[in-house]
């Protein structure tokens, strides 16, 4: 089974993620921020990263930067989640390392529809 990593401040989206992730046939592993998801990729890299962009601690932004230097195999497929449709921010996040995008709220069909483009699916 697939392990997604969903790095999320929020517990009732962290939960619903969860459970969208789980339908999906994907172990979901949760963590509230940056700094703790960097600490779990170091015990084990996920195939797919939901990644939220404002955190307390570590920020979706900084967790990016970061995490290029903890990379050891495959790079995980990294589906950057915001509420904000700054397409300047979206492209940065691209950028540096995110494969794509998802506006919250997000449903099972729109999680699913990008996890079929990456090819986790």
């Amino acid at each position: 089974m697939k392990t997604c990593l969903i790095v999320e401040d929020s517990e009732v989206i962290r939960k619903v993620a969860r459970r969208i992730m789980n339908n999906l046939d994907f172990d979901a592993i949760e963590v509230a921020n940056g700094q703790e998801a960097l600490d779990a990729c170091e015990l084990g890299m996920p195939e797919m990263i939901l990644l939220d962009w404002h955190m307390p601690v570590m920020g979706g932004m900084e967790f990016l930067q970061s995490f290029r230097p903890v990379i050891k195999k495959k790079r995980p497929d990294i589906l950057f989640c915001a509420t904000e449709t700054d397409k300047m921010e979206m492209a940065r996040a691209i950028t540096m390392g995110a494969n794509d995008y998802v506006l919250k709220p997000y449903d099972r069909e729109s999680l699913k529809a990008k996890i079929r483009e990456a090819g986790l699916m």
